[in-house]
């Protein structure tokens, strides 16, 4: 009998998983070269077969589900038709610590090895669990760290006037021959009405209502103007030449899903970038006004004092006007006897409850409260320099009385430095005969200090942020009483408005009147 020829080794069945995140010209070569480079690669091992060669062009890769290619390869894996995976690196494979883990471990369980070429690491080599979790964790980190990157290159260019405009939705601005933005007359006339009909204390709804009424376009060339719009409007610094980076941020790099930006992170301020429609003044005057009608009490109802309601801009004392007795709001009543109308100020409760809630609360004839505000006002005018100094002083204290600043520039270095030592330590665990308790606990020790850096700078951000804009609040305040007119004889709605934090009914003679800052002064009504 002849002898029989031993079966040659099986030859394991290689695939090979390349991606590039985007569909630029310079990625798409590297994407062709990297197919390039891996069927060369295992077509030169005479024990490897090639299984395929899988590739995701101009797909992120922080979600499985959006990459067909990786998909496909994993369901092959799944019905036992792949011997080993090869990939360049373990951003390339997954971006989504959840996603990377996920695949790991049921390849693994398959005994399907993968090779990451880049970081030197078999999976099947791996006996730490925390080892294989913090390969995803590295992923991840490097699609942050790229996020990260791009929105930094975007601040560097909005630094040095390259702002983004958005010219199809921002009303009085066009793309101008040199690329920057160049005012349209005939819309800024628009906004410069807007502006000046919300401070002389038109609703948004009455603004809304006169621009159709008069058949004004809005931005996208139709008669009918949306509320949100005209918010916007007043709302948006670029009007003023200026441009406030960063009003979003992507809340999950995963999801994209993207938040307002309330201070949880720092926001960079371009002033004088392009031409302003309206001036700087009367854009700080709109921004006081709005967050006055947001804090404004509801008079409707008992507890008023702690709800909001819809602002009414008839009156500015409807919004201004509390009871010093119950500390509910006052209403403007008219009373009608024997022919004589009479206008006063009523407390709420009263009107709506007789004596359940407020007893005694006075009220006070509309002629003689508006003389006294007045008369308040006039003296606040007299006595402005000294509140002024006395509010400096107070600024001056709580800037000087800060605790040691964080050096933040120092704990993030630190922080790289600590993702550095973790990286190698994943590499090391991998040819290491050490248990894997033992780089368990080394792990474990350098992301708790990690997390405990990254809370530091978080508060260090918070705190900022707070400092910031009581510093604002200050400058707006010592601004106003710059500008402010304080000789007017006759009662004033919008001087008013732009003076008063509230008045306080105190009894039938005698009312307190709460400047913006904090100053009182107590009036006798005559």
């Amino acid at each position: 009998m002849a002898a029989t020829t031993m079966d040659k080794p099986r030859q394991l069945r290689v695939a090979a998983y390349c991606r590039v995140s985007t569909d630029q010209e310079e990625q798409q070569s590297s994407y062709q070269a990297q197919i390039d480079y891996y069927t060369d690669k295992i077509a030169q091992n005479p024990e490897w077969r090639l299984a395929g060669i899988f590739a995701d062009e101009g797909i992120t890769g922080v979600s499985a589900k959006k990459r067909t290619e990786f998909i496909k390869l994993m369901k092959l894996c799944e019905k036992g038709k792949i011997d080993l995976v090869l990939t360049k690196s373990i951003s390339r494979f997954s971006r989504n610590t959840l996603d990377c883990l996920t695949y790991i471990r049921m390849l693994k369980e398959r005994g399907i090895p993968i090779i990451f070429e880049k970081e030197g690491i078999n999976t099947m080599q791996m006996a730490s669990e925390m080892s294989i979790s913090m390969l995803g964790s590295f992923a991840q980190a490097e699609s942050e760290s790229i996020s990260h990157n791009v929105t930094w290159g975007k601040r560097k260019s909005f630094k040095s006037g390259k702002v983004s405009f958005q010219y199809a939705r921002i009303l009085g601005y066009e793309k101008g021959e040199d690329g920057k933005p160049r005012v349209v007359p005939e819309e800024a006339e628009i906004v410069r009405r807007i502006f000046s009909q919300y401070l002389n204390g038109h609703s948004i709804n009455k603004i809304k209502k006169e621009l159709e009424q008069d058949g004004v376009m809005s931005s996208t060339g139709k008669p009918i103007w949306s509320p949100a719009v005209i918010r916007n409007i007043i709302r948006n610094e670029k009007y003023i030449g200026d441009a406030l980076l960063q009003k979003t941020y992507v809340v999950d790099f995963l999801t994209k899903k993207i938040k307002k930006n309330n201070g949880e992170l720092p926001q960079y301020y371009v002033t004088g970038n392009h031409e302003a429609i309206i001036s700087k003044e009367l854009f700080n005057r709109v921004q006081e006004e709005i967050a006055r009608r947001g804090n404004k009490r509801k008079v409707s109802e008992k507890n008023a004092i702690t709800e909001h309601g819809k602002y009414s801009g008839k009156y500015a004392l409807t919004e201004l006007l509390i009871c010093g007795r119950c500390a509910t709001a006052y209403r403007r009543v008219t009373w009608a006897r024997n022919g004589n109308k009479r206008i006063v100020w009523r407390c709420v409760n009263r009107l709506e409850y007789g004596k359940k809630y407020c007893k005694d609360s006075p009220t006070v004839e509309e002629y003689k409260l508006q003389d006294a505000i007045m008369r308040a006002i006039t003296l606040m005018g007299e006595a402005k320099d000294e509140f002024v100094g006395t509010l400096k002083d107070s600024l001056r204290l709580a800037l000087t009385g800060k605790a040691d600043q964080v050096d933040t520039f120092a704990i993030k270095k630190r922080i790289d430095e600590l993702n550095a030592v973790m990286l190698d330590l994943v590499q090391v665990s991998v040819k290491s005969n050490a248990g894997a308790d033992y780089f368990d606990d080394k792990f474990k020790e350098i992301s708790d200090e990690i997390k405990k850096l990254q809370e530091t700078l978080k508060k260090q951000e918070q705190r900022q942020m707070i400092e910031q804009n009581n510093n604002l609040r200050m400058v707006e305040i010592f601004r106003i009483l710059d500008n402010a007119d304080f000789s007017l004889a006759e009662y004033d709605d919008v001087l008013v408005r732009r003076l008063i934090e509230n008045v306080k009914v105190i009894s039938e003679t005698k009312i307190q009147v709460t400047f913006k800052g904090g100053f009182e002064i107590e009036q006798g009504l005559q």
